[in-house]
Formats: C-alpha cells, sequence, structure tokens
C-alpha cells in the first residue's frame, strides 16, 4: 500500500524533480517549467518530506542529488516512464481496435478472401494493424471465446454465450474436375450429373455422409482429384488460384439452390471494439459485393 504521504505526490511533482535534475539548476528549471522558484523549491521539498530522504545538496552553484537522491530519482524516472506507457495505451484507444485486429479465418477461406482486405484495411482503419491467424471454426471460436482472438470468420454456429455474430454472405460451391474428366470443359454442371462415390471432399463441405472425406488444403484437395480422378466441392473465391493449377477444371453448379457455405463475423459482447467491428463488417461485405459469385445475406 502506497503510504498517506506519498499519496499527496503528482506526476506534475515527479516533473518538477526531475527537471531540477536535468537542469542541475532551481533557476533553470524554473524558466523551463514555468514556474517561479520558489514554488518550484517547496515542490520539491513536498516529494522529499513525502519521501522521508532528501534528493539533492542545496548551497552550490549547481544542484546535485545526495547519494540516495541519486538512487531515488533513478525510481522517479521508472515511475515517469510508466506514467508516460500508460498514456500511450490509453491514446491507442483512440486508434480502432485499439491499435491492432486479431482476426481469425477459416483456412480454407483466408488465402482467398484476405489478398482483396489487406490494401483497404489501413485505408478504412488508419494506424491499426491487422494480424491474422488461420484454423477451423471450433478452435477459432474457442480462441475468440479465450479472448485470444478479437474477431473471427466462419460460417454460422448456434448462438454461443457472451458472442455476437453478424451473417455476410453466401459462397456457392464450385465443381472442381481433373482436366480428362468427361464433365471437364462444361461451364456448369448440375449435381445429378456427379457419381456420390466420385466425390472427394473437404471436410468442411461434408454433410451427407457420401464421399471420400480428406481434411486438407484446398491445393491438397486440388492434388487428389488430379490422381484420383473424380470431383470435389470447392469455395468459389479459390476459384482463380485452383484454375491456375495444372490438369484442373472448375464449373459452376446449375440452380437457384446451388449449395455454398455461409461466412459471419463473430465477436465478444463485452469487447470494447463493438463500434469498429460494425465498420469492419461493413467493409467486408463491400469486398464480398465485387467479388463475382458471392451473395450478400440480408441484402435487398
Amino acid at each position: 500500500m502506497i503510504s498517506t504521504h506519498l499519496s499527496v505526490v503528482s506526476l506534475r511533482d515527479l516533473i518538477l524533480v526531475q527537471a531540477v535534475h536535468r537542469h542541475g539548476s532551481f533557476n533553470s528549471a524554473a524558466r523551463a517549467m514555468h514556474i517561479s522558484p520558489s514554488g518550484l523549491s517547496h515542490q520539491v521539498q513536498k516529494v522529499e518530506q513525502a519521501l522521508g530522504a532528501p534528493l539533492f545538496e542545496r548551497g552550490g552553484r549547481r544542484v546535485v542529488p545526495t547519494a540516495g537522491g541519486q538512487r531515488l530519482l533513478q525510481q522517479i524516472d521508472a515511475v515517469l516512464l510508466a506514467a508516460e506507457h500508460l498514456q500511450q495505451a490509453a491514446r491507442a484507444g483512440e486508434t480502432a481496435f485499439g491499435g491492432e485486429l486479431r482476426l481469425g479465418v477459416l483456412a480454407t477461406l483466408g488465402p482467398y478472401l484476405l489478398p482483396h482486405l489487406i490494401a483497404p484495411f489501413p485505408q478504412h482503419f488508419p494506424g491499426a494493424r491487422l494480424s491474422l491467424s488461420e484454423g477451423k471454426p471450433r478452435g477459432l471460436l474457442r480462441r475468440l471465446h479465450e479472448g485470444e482472438l478479437d474477431a473471427v470468420l466462419a460460417p454460422p454456429v448456434p448462438a454461443v454465450s457472451g458472442i455476437c455474430m453478424q451473417a455476410l454472405f453466401f459462397e456457392p460451391w464450385e465443381v472442381l474436375l481433373r482436366a480428362d474428366h468427361a464433365l471437364a470443359g462444361k461451364r456448369t454442371v448440375s449435381l445429378d450429373q456427379l457419381e456420390t462415390n466420385e466425390a472427394i471432399l473437404m471436410a468442411e463441405s461434408h454433410a451427407d455422409g457420401e464421399g471420400y472425406v480428406q481434411d486438407v488444403s484446398l491445393e491438397s484437395l486440388a492434388a487428389l482429384v488430379t490422381l484420383r480422378g473424380g470431383h470435389a466441392l470447392v469455395p468459389a473465391l479459390a476459384h482463380d488460384r485452383l484454375a491456375s493449377m495444372p490438369d484442373i477444371a472448375l464449373a459452376k453448379i446449375k440452380g437457384q439452390q446451388a449449395p455454398g457455405r455461409e461466412i459471419a463475423l463473430y465477436w465478444r459482447e463485452a469487447s470494447p471494439w463493438h463500434g469498429d467491428l460494425q465498420v469492419f463488417a461493413a467493409l467486408l461485405r463491400k469486398l464480398a459485393r465485387q467479388r463475382p459469385g458471392l451473395k450478400l445475406i440480408g441484402d435487398d
């Protein structure tokens, strides 16, 4: 506990003491700090009385610290430096997300959405840094709940206590085929044209228990298709990256009820950055509107 004697000392008092030490003169320090020499001397004496020890030797042409004062002045410097850091941390609140957004994103979404987010993020949130973590929905949401992440991009899940969710967009699946597949070269195919037992599905798109399920990256999934044949369902945002791979063909799925996934933004209800996250969600929706194939959720 801080003693009642020391509690009357303010940071301003410590700054004045530091000024005397720096200038080596009460008169010079007083001019620099815009205070009278007598007033400065009084404030320094108050600090000395509170500490119970003299800080300076007086009477000479230059004010110098006592032996004990030298050690105390080092502690005063440390206190004022800590106060400066505290002030900087408080000012960081003036920057969006307190200066850093720790965003968790699906491994099957991040490489294809984030390149479109990197450039506009600092334009919308000056001074804020975007830190990224990839993973699976359950792990990302656990880290969000535990405070390791500030926000998560993932498919909708049942309501979680203490977590806010805002739906963003729907992303359809596309069909990925080996280049020699009978349907390769078609711009669109229907699901009933595909052989169920030929499906190589990523775990995220696996809903009916059929097919050969793989919990791998989309690039690895494409490589499996080129090796095994068959087909896979992949998210539309990955089209350009996957289409550039050799021996791969992509086709859209016919029908107004084409399968796909919804993507939502999650954050903690207690987050102090609620307003910033709403603006971030609007930015993500704007980016989704610009990407072919994506459909905003709740957009009239």
